[in-house]
């Protein structure tokens, strides 16, 4: 039976608060809820809200040793996507909100972002290294529709000829390729595609507003017929859940244009392996012990490994049984590794008079 608190459409089961900050839970009346659905008719859907937040910075600097970027800019907080798994999830906590249905119905925008990237372009000694979008929350979520902060960001980086990444689960990315296929043949530009299933039914509560896996095949075919080097991330693999469809969608991935491939066995880190669990009681209860019983034996007895590099790469017989299958199928399908290289030396900083900030 279905719990009367879920809410369609959406990841999360739950809307628990963060217990590393003391943050008070918040619940209502136990004997309420037991008659709300009686009452009520049930809880009406949560509806998507954006609050515009003014940065102070917009280039983030990585100093972890086992990710393959240096820079990255994040136009957003928080992600409509709802992909229950999303290891950025914890990050909500610190704006004491919670992890769970928070991290995916209350958002921020940073509608100042395009002109913090043009004054930190422009700063005397600026050094170029590739940006990353997408190493937090998708920069193609669906309000990007209309806040298009990932489009003028991007345009930035057009102009001054900046070479940039984008990892992202939306075909939305195929709007932008007026942008991304010039700047692809300058060098300056690849595009990560995330598909983790290509089961549509798994997808609906696994990433429940995440674009049919056919539409992101679609956009590795438009980018690479338009010239953009696309890539496929198969992040995360999930034991039991998705790890059977690893070979049909590194299959189906070449034969839309996939030049290289990406996976990651799944992290629950910090508030994430709770909400992770609530999900597979919820969806997958027959199923819910092995599940998490594999992924431990992955991470070293534990919900999640947080160390440098193991935590990539995962540790034991299914880990390793995961990456043979991962490298044969590559193999056989003319797979690449990702590890674009990119284009430094084709910068000019931008030009005209600097943009308000607010």
């Amino acid at each position: 039976m279905r719990s009367p608190d879920l809410q369609r459409g959406r990841g999360a089961t739950v809307n628990a608060t963060s217990k590393r900050f003391a943050l008070p839970a918040r619940e209502t009346d136990g004997d309420w809820l037991d008659v709300r659905d009686e009452l009520d008719g049930g809880a009406p859907p949560l509806r998507t809200t954006v609050t515009s937040e003014a940065a102070r910075t917009i280039i983030t600097r990585n100093q972890s040793p086992d990710i393959g970027f240096e820079r990255s800019i994040n136009p957003y907080r928080g992600c409509e996507h709802g992909c229950i798994y999303c290891f950025a999830r914890p990050s909500h906590a610190y704006l004491d909100l919670s992890p769970g249905l928070d991290f995916e119905t209350r958002l921020f925008a940073k509608p100042n972002a395009p002109d913090l990237l043009r004054a930190e372009l422009k700063k005397p000694g600026y050094v170029v290294r590739p940006i990353a979008f997408g190493t937090n929350t998708d920069p193609y979520q669906p309000i990007e529709r209309d806040w298009r902060l990932t489009r003028a960001c991007i345009a930035v980086l057009a102009e001054t000829r900046h070479p940039l990444t984008i990892t992202t689960k939306s075909d939305r990315v195929v709007r932008d390729i007026d942008l991304l296929a010039p700047m692809a043949a300058a060098g300056l530009a690849t595009v990560v595609v995330s598909i983790t299933t290509l089961d549509p039914a798994i997808a609906r509560t696994l990433e429940p507003r995440v674009p049919h896996p056919k539409r992101r095949l679609a956009a590795i075919r438009a980018l690479a017929d338009a010239g953009v080097p696309a890539y496929v991330s198969l992040a995360p693999v999930i034991p039991h859940i998705t790890d059977h469809e690893m070979e049909a969608i590194l299959e189906t991935a070449a034969d839309h244009g996939a030049s290289g491939a990406f996976f990651l066995p799944v992290r629950l880190p910090n508030e994430v392996a709770p909400l992770f669990r609530a999900w597979l009681d919820e969806y997958h209860p027959d199923r819910a012990a092995k599940v998490m019983a594999t992924i431990q034996s992955i991470r070293g007895g534990r919900d999640n490994d947080p160390d440098f590099f193991s935590r990539m790469r995962g540790q034991g017989p299914w880990a390793d049984l995961l990456r043979t299958r991962f490298r044969i199928a590559c193999r056989r399908h003319g797979l690449g590794h990702i590890k674009p290289e990119l284009r430094c030396d084709l910068f000019k900083p931008p030009s005209g008079p600097q943009l308000s900030l607010f």
